[in-house]
């Protein structure tokens, strides 16, 4: 597992934060999950493929119980650019789990224990600011399927939520970290700028290296030593420290890994990258074609036109 993937589950892997995050986007801010409730599960599940056994990863899964009694499974994705597989990830993800329920099944006869049914809902949190989730939101729309076969094929749709674009109201019934962290995108996603509220923040490391990988701002995680040493416990103190580092290099960047990850995606799959892809990809990112020719080309990627 890769540092960054291991760094933007850290801050969700809190149960005030966990709880704080379904509240609001699941209970419109109701308490409805108490973070005493919430029990972490393991987020790793293992499947046979092509005569080989594969290990798949979902970001941080927890259930949510009532004593011994399991009422769901939540599990939250972390996205900082689009992903036209996401359905098929997300799908993936809770089938295992309700493959695990059923696997469960004879354990629990033999305890003398009903079977366990609850249902698995899995959060997808996109922190893209310059740009709507353009790629599919359901299985559909990531399969080629003929219309007459449309009828049959079940669908699957994943609970996006592009956390830059939710309203002022929304993030304001955010009570955890988490509060912070939508704030930022939403106030880049509308000013391009960033104006920080004086809450305190509780989690101080993982709130600063959760900014640096979502962000690709290593300045957030530079300072995080000299932070804590001063003590400092908002983002009004955090942005004096880290000021004049260079943002739009770090935005650059992401970028740069945005656009090479698609077009590989590409040639992985042996796809055409056509005029009309070049396209797609330049809007997306808000860069020129040529921009997007010169990344192909540095990265040794063919185009078809």
């Amino acid at each position: 597992m890769g540092e960054k993937d291991i760094i933007e589950k850290t801050l969700e892997s809190y149960n005030d934060v966990f709880a704080d995050i379904v509240n609001v986007l699941l209970f419109n801010g109701k308490r409805r999950i108490n973070e005493n409730d919430l029990i972490s599960e393991t987020t790793n599940s293992i499947y046979k493929a092509d005569s080989k056994v594969h290990v798949q990863d979902r970001d941080v899964a927890k259930y949510w119980k009532n004593g011994l009694i399991r009422l769901a499974l939540f599990g939250i994705e972390n996205q900082s650019a689009v992903d036209y597989d996401m359905p098929l990830r997300a799908m993936c993800y809770d089938s295992a789990a309700y493959r695990a329920q059923l696997a469960n099944d004879e354990k629990r006869t033999k305890a003398g224990l009903s079977k366990e049914r609850y249902p698995v809902v899995t959060l997808v949190l996109y922190f893209g600011y310059k740009n709507h989730w353009r790629k599919p939101l359901n299985l559909l729309e990531c399969i080629n399927t003929p219309d007459e076969l449309k009828p049959y094929v079940n669908d699957y749709r994943i609970n996006l939520f592009e956390i830059a674009w939710l309203s002022d109201e929304t993030v304001a019934k955010f009570q955890s970290d988490f509060k912070i962290v939508a704030d930022y995108f939403v106030q880049m996603r509308k000013n391009r700028d960033y104006k920080p509220s004086p809450d305190t923040i509780r989690h101080v490391q993982e709130v600063l290296q959760l900014m640096s990988v979502m962000t690709d701002d290593n300045r957030f995680e530079e300072a995080c030593n000299e932070i804590m040493e001063r003590g400092k416990n908002n983002m009004c103190e955090f942005l004096d420290t880290i000021e004049n580092r260079g943002i739009e290099k770090g935005i650059e960047k992401a970028r740069f890994k945005a656009v090479t990850n698609t077009l590989s995606r590409y040639a992985r799959r042996q796809l055409p990258i056509n005029s009309q892809v070049l396209d797609d990809i330049a809007e997306d990112n808000e860069i020129t074609i040529e921009k997007v020719r010169s990344i192909a080309k540095e990265n040794g990627i063919a185009l078809s036109c």
